[in-house]
């Protein structure tokens, strides 16, 4: 607030009158003090200045992921991760495709004195978030994508390389005709995966995969899972890029009469709660997310430039056997 009583020519009391709607301010004076608000990206915060009173160092976690699950797990690894270096962890919601909304949840936490930032996909790869965080100053961490800027750390598991374990677990069961769901065209897991799942299959003969659209979202699963099982020849196994969409294929498998593996295999990539909840439990690609986001704050709170990549761990359970012809 001193920084803004400084470039409009007043005082921060003043200031802060203007922010809290103070009719004692002449007009041409509000107007001036809103000006240069508006051209600093300042975002007036009660809690942060509660916060700040009470010394407690800040860092950020943007969020955008439709994916519950996977919100849960980075929750969970930010907030233990930020306790453990005795930081206070603030929380803004984004919305990633909204440049505006992208840029205004960064500044709204950098106003409340976060001095870093978490940033799960897909705001990772967004250059609206990215830009914003650079003119903030504020030092990030990037999960599940690249540092697409000078000074980003990334923590990120080998895509490429656990997406091709998972598929090869497939065609060693004995699949020769395996569906592929995709995720978000504007994160580069997504290519990674496809890329990886290709070369496996292409490395048997005989083996062929068929690719659908998702978005990473469970309704996105099903509806690929439904395209894929209207197919002739019909997958015996399906390969979904991430927990939430291969349980949305399980369901589109229940919902054609069909079983779970007996009929059709099916995994997943993630290994959040929600693998080891449905039925049958997925067998699925372990990506730590929650280990990623706890270390991520620590990087945060103790400074260190130690990014990817993270090993994954493949996860064998109950959705994937061999084809049943």
């Amino acid at each position: 607030m001193s920084d803004i009583a400084r470039l409009a020519g007043v005082s921060p009391m003043t200031v802060s009158r203007v922010v809290n709607g103070d009719a004692r301010v002449r007009e041409a004076t509000r107007e001036k003090v809103e000006k240069v608000i508006r051209e600093t990206g300042y975002v007036p915060d009660p809690a942060a200045r509660i916060l700040a009173r009470a010394g407690g160092g800040r860092i950020g976690l943007l969020y955008a992921n439709p994916s519950n699950a996977y919100l849960a797990e980075v929750l969970s690894g930010a907030l233990e991760g930020a306790r453990s270096v005795g930081l206070l962890l603030l929380i803004e919601p984004s919305r990633a495709g909204a440049p505006d909304e992208e840029r205004e949840a960064v500044r709204r936490l950098a106003a409340g004195g976060a001095q870093g930032v978490i940033v799960p996909p897909p705001l990772g790869e967004s250059d609206a978030t990215l830009d914003a965080i650079a003119k903030t100053g504020m030092k990030a961490v990037v999960l599940a994508a690249p540092a697409l800027r000078d000074g980003l750390i990334s923590l990120r598991v080998d895509d490429y390389g656990a997406a091709h374990e998972m598929m090869r677990h497939l065609l060693d069961l004995g699949h020769r005709g395996v569906g592929f769901v995709e995720g978000r065209r504007d994160q580069s897991a997504t290519p990674d995966r496809r890329h990886g799942a290709q070369v496996a299959v292409d490395a048997v003969t005989g083996a062929t995969m068929w690719a659908e659209a998702g978005d990473f979202t469970y309704r996105s699963g099903f509806e690929a899972g439904q395209r894929l099982l209207a197919r002739t020849p019909r997958p015996t196994a399906i390969f979904a890029s991430n927990d939430d969409m291969a349980a949305g294929v399980l369901a589109a498998v229940h919902a054609a009469g069909l079983s779970t593996p007996g009929d059709i295999s099916v995994a997943g990539f993630d290994d959040t709660y929600l693998a080891a909840s449905v039925w049958p439990t997925l067998t699925t690609i372990r990506q730590p997310v929650a280990e990623m986001a706890r270390a991520a704050a620590v990087i945060l709170g103790r400074g260190g430039e130690e990014d990817g990549p993270v090993p994954h761990e493949f996860i064998a359970r109950e959705s994937t056997a061999s084809p049943s012809d």
